[in-house]
């Protein structure tokens, strides 16, 4: 991770530019440079490379202003000054980014048991830690999962507001909502809406309706009590009793709390949550590699 960051200090704007450096850094050869992950399609060395600009992103010790493009931070070369023969993960863990973002790739997802907190990442090698080889899969996918749920969260932030709008219509059609049947989603104009930026029915005749408000906000910019309270009365002004309100930041504890004292059903989605329902159904993801465990059928064996 070291050798990536002072890349980046040294002018290296993505991480094609750094393999390199990396290459030549460890005396790897074109061989060995060319080898790939089982999946066939990325190879070993920029697999690496990616994680540790991953890894050192989430320290805030690079940024990313727009697309392919990563900036070292005044953090970052403080780093560097500090620790000149290497960075690690113990190294990261000093930063509150780095380790927020390992806490929610350790934690369960939902219906999940769970598994021993256990600090796999940080270690050379699966011997030196307690886990079995589906706990060491689970755990690797979940932080894989946190790592594009944070990639998600940026290219939905890069969307226009009338594209988002439509994004949230597409998971909530992914989700089952208005049976799928494209006559079920409406988009509002863009001006005189009410606050509503579209509806599901959820029956033919339309005599029951989802309102969806969407806001595509910074994760700093927290929706307020204030935009619950207009929605709600956009709600009530259409006579509606259900609503989705989606931001891709987050919601204030007043706005929350509020929501839990109104007539009408209000489901909140923040933008973890939104990026997390946007993989589990398959919204702006797909599959890039499978692996399947197998184990014994002992129906085909019993005598």
């Amino acid at each position: 991770m070291r050798t990536v960051l002072q890349a980046f200090a040294d002018g290296a704007r993505n991480v094609s530019e750094v393999l390199p450096t990396v290459q030549s850094q460890f005396e790897i050869t074109d061989e060995e440079a060319a080898e790939l992950l089982p999946s066939g399609r990325v190879t070993i060395i920029a697999s690496r490379v990616h994680w540790a600009r991953t890894y050192l992103s989430k320290a805030d010790l690079l940024t990313s202003p727009k697309r392919n493009l990563h900036v070292i931070t005044q953090r970052g070369r403080e780093l560097l000054q500090q620790c000149p023969d290497r960075i690690d993960n113990e190294v990261l863990t000093q930063f509150d980014g780095f380790k927020t973002w390992k806490e929610r790739s350790q934690a369960p997802a939902d219906g999940d048991t769970g598994l021993p907190v256990n600090d796999t990442l940080s270690k050379s090698s699966i011997n030196k830690t307690s886990l079995t080889p589906e706990e060491v899969i689970a755990t690797a996918a979940r932080t894989i999962e946190a790592e594009l749920s944070d990639a998600l969260l940026q290219e939905v932030l890069g969307l226009s507001p009338t594209r988002f709008e439509r994004l949230i219509l597409d998971l909530l059609r992914a989700m089952g909502y208005g049976g799928g049947a494209d006559s079920m989603y409406r988009e509002t104009a863009q001006s005189g809406d009410g606050g509503i930026d579209g509806i599901i029915d959820e029956d033919a005749l339309g005599l029951d309706a989802v309102y969806i408000q969407a806001k595509r906000y910074a994760p700093e910019n927290k929706i307020g009590r204030e935009a619950l309270q207009a929605f709600i009365g956009s709600l009530t002004g259409e006579g509606a009793s259900k609503g989705v309100f989606v931001t891709t930041s987050d919601f204030s504890k007043p706005a929350r709390d509020y929501v839990h004292r109104v007539q009408q059903r209000v489901v909140l989605i923040n933008g973890d949550r939104l990026a997390r329902l946007m993989i589990a159904h398959e919204v702006g993801v797909r599959a890039r590699q499978v692996y399947v465990i197998r184990s014994v059928d002992e129906d085909y064996f019993a005598e």
